[in-house]
């Protein structure tokens, strides 16, 4: 199904979202109508986010606004849906449209088969009504499934629609770039070059993948790595602790800017806590890159400046290898909490490949490496 005749469907002049994979043909057609325009789509921190969002403009303009989001968000939905939207307490509707990932039967990454199992679960508990789309969905069932979520909405409910892998497309090609020159690969690469055998706890998505390929290629072992291939936002709270439970070792940890924005008060945490130990580096391509391509707000945020702010030791913004090669030899020898935010560009190698070793594996060959320390 065209993305564009889903939105016609729904007849809705707000969106705001987290982007997913699963829903790229939606977000490149809002990137393509809208772009980040206040008033019509928002690319928000978190799922949790847009419900408050959302919230608001039901409660300026009293029509209904669309939240979009993978089916992870849907932890991050469950306290303002309960407690906000919900019809026993404020009664405000919303419709959600949601990818669908690791969906039963369909092959999927590990950090999306559970999620995937209870997907519809969780709406059901969330009183949400609910429509698949599927590649073989026609704009007639369409039609009628949101004509009966018109009486349900009608009544402060709040739908959703679900979205199968490959079930909308968009034929126009939206482009999304940046002015930075590092890549990411690379600037892993020269953090593994300096951090040698000291702890890493990296992030979800591309930044996970191409450590590990990069310590293939390297011929070196993955002990040394603890891969957050899910909980996108977490990984440097990940880090926090194991730097307060192991304070002689140095820990790396290589987050992205989404994540970052996700759960920012993770930075606050850190700073105020002060793992003299702890080395946080965020790689910042403005851009959802391993979900399409989608802006964040963090080319517009000064991110050392919130990590200062919140108690960071030591932080910094580089634009070249060779600012980012001085800064990571400095940050491994100083006693001291330090933050290097690293400007890179959209890129990713299109043969990029997924971690041949599984989760459990990961964390048991990290837990006995941490036990050397």
């Amino acid at each position: 199904m065209d993305a564009g005749k889903l939105a016609e469907v729904i007849k809705s002049d707000f969106y705001v979202g987290v982007p997913d994979s699963q829903l790229k043909a939606l977000c490149n057609y809002l990137m393509d109508l809208y772009g980040i325009d206040d008033k019509h789509h928002i690319i928000a921190a978190n799922e949790g986010n847009c419900v408050g969002i959302a919230a608001g403009y039901h409660l300026a303009t009293g029509k209904i606004p669309v939240v979009y989001m993978q089916n992870s968000g849907e932890g991050n939905i469950i306290n303002p849906v309960a407690s906000l939207l919900n019809d026993k307490v404020y009664a405000i509707p919303v419709i959600f449209i949601i990818g669908w990932r690791g969906e039963p039967g369909v092959y999927d990454e590990p950090q999306h088969i559970y999620q995937g199992e209870v997907t519809i679960k969780l709406l059901d508990d969330m009183d949400i009504r609910y429509f698949i789309i599927g590649k073989e969905t026609t704009e007639k069932e369409l039609d009628i499934a949101m004509c009966n979520f018109r009486k349900w909405l009608s009544n402060g409910k709040s739908v959703a629609f679900i979205i199968r892998k490959d079930a909308i497309f968009y034929n126009k090609k939206v482009i999304y770039k940046n002015s930075n020159n590092m890549s990411r690969e690379e600037v892993i690469n020269h953090i593994v070059k300096v951090s040698g055998k000291d702890p890493v706890i990296s992030t979800t998505g591309k930044a996970s993948r191409e450590l590990f390929e990069i310590r293939e290629a390297n011929e070196q072992e993955h002990k040394y790595d603890f891969l957050t291939v899910g909980s996108m936002g977490h990984c440097s709270s990940i880090a926090l602790g194991l730097a307060i439970n192991k304070p002689k070792t140095k820990v790396w940890c290589i987050d992205g800017d989404g994540a970052v924005l996700m759960h920012m008060g993770s930075i606050a945490l850190i700073g105020t806590s002060k793992p003299q130990n702890m080395i946080h580096i965020v790689i910042n391509n403005e851009a959802h890159e391993t979900v399409g391509g989608m802006p964040t707000v963090a080319g517009q945020v000064d991110i050392t400046s919130v990590a200062k702010s919140c108690g960071y030791q030591y932080a910094i913004k580089v634009n070249t290898f060779d600012e980012l090669d001085k800064e990571l030899y400095e940050a491994k020898a100083r006693d001291g909490l330090s933050m290097i935010e690293v400007k890179c560009s959209i890129s990713a190698r299109d043969n990029l490949g997924r971690p041949s070793v599984t989760t459990l594996d990961n964390k048991r060959d990290f837990m006995e490496y941490l036990k050397m320390m």
